[in-house]
């Protein structure tokens, strides 16, 4: 099994870094392989709207680091998307990358539609300064929704909530909650 994260964080070492990596580490206990990305570590362009990606066999014509994340994409049974929360919603960055799967997946809504057999497992974690953790409720849930209209299969939405005062590292019990759900994710 194979696990990709994603953190669509500019912060190497934030708090959605380290939520993503203790959920891989978790993973990683049950055997799986797990590769990381961190937006602060690759420069990807917007999707320019191109159809490139849908008018040949070539995939996404737009040739930067996201290359190297549709390569580990292929073979991954599951997704790990964290982005902090900024602005009520998830950093540019990390929007940037979802546009970009569209190179990926042609959901029943598109003309491009084209069955994928077994959908892909997605869990959606969030990281936010507030420490109400359902401040953004709303947009939680749309984002749920977006990803299973592209033809994921969403396990759970996490919320690490309070990071304005407390870094998540230093939060009781944190990282072994994100552990046990890394644990549990491939066997859902």
């Amino acid at each position: 099994m194979k696990i990709l994260g994603f953190s669509g964080s500019p912060r190497k070492n934030g708090n959605t870094s380290w939520a993503v990596e203790k959920i891989l580490d978790g993973a990683k206990q049950t055997g799986a392989e797990a590769v990381y990305f961190s937006s602060g570590d690759f420069t990807i362009t917007p999707c320019k709207g191109c159809f490139g990606c849908k008018n040949s066999d070539n995939g996404c014509v737009i040739t930067d680091d996201m290359q190297k994340v549709y390569d580990e994409l292929k073979n991954a049974d599951a997704i790990v998307f964290a982005s902090p929360v900024y602005m009520g919603q998830m950093t540019g960055q990390a929007k940037v990358f979802m546009d970009r799967l569209f190179a990926t997946n042609s959901p029943r809504f598109s003309p491009y539609f084209k069955e994928q057999g077994k959908k892909k497992k997605l869990l959606l974690v969030f990281t936010q300064g507030n420490p109400d953790e359902t401040k953004f409720q709303i947009y939680f849930d749309y984002t749920k929704k977006l990803f299973e209209m592209l033809e994921y299969d969403v396990e759970d939405v996490v919320i690490v909530a309070g990071t304005r005062t407390t870094e998540a590292k230093d939060m009781d019990g944190l990282s072994d909650s994100l552990t046990s759900i890394g644990m549990e994710l491939l066997r859902i």
